[in-house]
């Protein structure tokens, strides 16, 4: 095992110098595709590292049981062997299977504006950079499908799509409405506000069967008003699209194309269809067990970030952090890691 941390350690250097090179910085692409290597290999060798220990204890262990003659001494010794061994079984198993939510490796994002008027929108706004600095960090593929900014540059609503290795089984729990509490720039008493905004994690699930039928589609198209485009207000190359028995409403106008913008419509509301589905079996087998699991469309708070005491809490397992800055620029393991041990434990997602 030493050997295969060495070769992992030697190949995460190369990957870190690569990270550095300029050249590499401007080609997107290849940058993306290293961070993603350089993301998994840290992983791995942080549970290697962890077995490492676990196996020098287990020797001590096992020196106590040889040599001392106290009987407590042994059947403590004895006992914490038993303990290290399962906790180092469960890191192999880690390492050799994934589990069925980390086997999704694209998402849709949606980030909605909720009560607070333009600081509502605001807040959308620095969410959606809080995660789209998470994801550059993890070294995922982000791109905005279709977006609204408000009148001072926050956003009313906005959808993107996230692409990398287990993105599901990362920000599965980011479902729901976030809560903030600031003074507001535009807030000459310094009185504090309280908004929220909306989040909602869309999986898009490969080999999935869900019907839509043409005749239940109402499409239309609309000049692009996004980012970059030179076919800005010369041609109709956004598209719209209604899925008339549900009413669900997507739009992409991301690409130069109306095609590939009407076959990237046509994937979000897929997704959106299946997580309908998904949610009303949930909503059956919770009902059976009399208990509740959260969704994007639960209507209480799952978290607040609180400035003027750089807080932010999960209201779901009654923690804080205390370092909101960070955490707004995109430092979120620890808080998902917090999220993923406690919530896991509690909620089975069904597929």
């Amino acid at each position: 095992m030493e050997e295969d941390v060495k070769k992992l350690k030697d190949r995460i250097t190369e990957l870190e110098k690569k990270l550095l090179d300029k050249e590499l910085i401007l080609n997107v692409n290849e940058y993306q595709k290293v961070s993603k290597e350089y993301a998994n290999l840290k992983k791995q060798i942080d549970v290697l590292e962890r077995i490492q220990v676990i196996d020098r204890q287990i020797n001590d262990n096992e020196l106590i049981i040889r040599n001392e003659t106290d009987y407590e001494l042994i059947e403590m010794a004895r006992k914490e062997i038993e303990r290290l061994n399962k906790e180092k079984n469960k890191l192999l198993k880690d390492l050799e299977t994934e589990s069925e939510t980390e086997r999704i490796n694209k998402i849709i994002l949606e980030i909605r504006a909720g009560t607070g008027g333009e600081e509502a929108a605001i807040f959308a706004a620095d969410l959606f950079r809080m995660y789209s600095k998470y994801a550059a960090r993890q070294g995922w593929l982000l791109s905005v499908l279709d977006s609204n900014e408000s009148s001072l540059g926050g956003l009313k609503e906005l959808t993107a799509e996230i692409s990398g290795k287990g993105v599901y089984d990362v920000l599965k729990y980011e479902s729901g409405v976030h809560r903030v509490q600031r003074i507001p720039e535009t807030e000459k008493s310094g009185r504090i506000h309280t908004s929220t905004a909306t989040v909602a994690i869309l999986p898009q699930m490969e080999n999935i069967e869900i019907e839509i039928k043409p005749s239940d589609l109402e499409i239309s198209t609309f000049r692009s008003s996004g980012p970059g485009g030179q076919n800005v207000n010369k041609l109709e190359t956004a598209v719209r699209i209604k899925h008339k028995p549900t009413g669900i409403v997507v739009a992409s106008q991301a690409e130069r194309f109306q095609q590939r913008n009407k076959e990237k419509a046509l994937e979000i509301l897929k997704a959106k269809l299946y997580e309908l589905k998904r949610q009303e079996e949930e909503s059956k087998i919770l009902s059976q067990r009399r208990q509740q699991i959260g969704t994007a469309k639960r209507p209480e708070k799952i978290r607040t970030y609180n400035f003027p005491q750089s807080r932010v809490t999960d209201h779901r397992i009654n923690k804080s952090w205390h370092n909101l800055e960070a955490i707004m620029e995109g430092d979120l393991d620890n808080l998902f890691s917090d999220l993923k041990q406690e919530l896991d434990k509690k909620s089975e997602v069904i597929y």
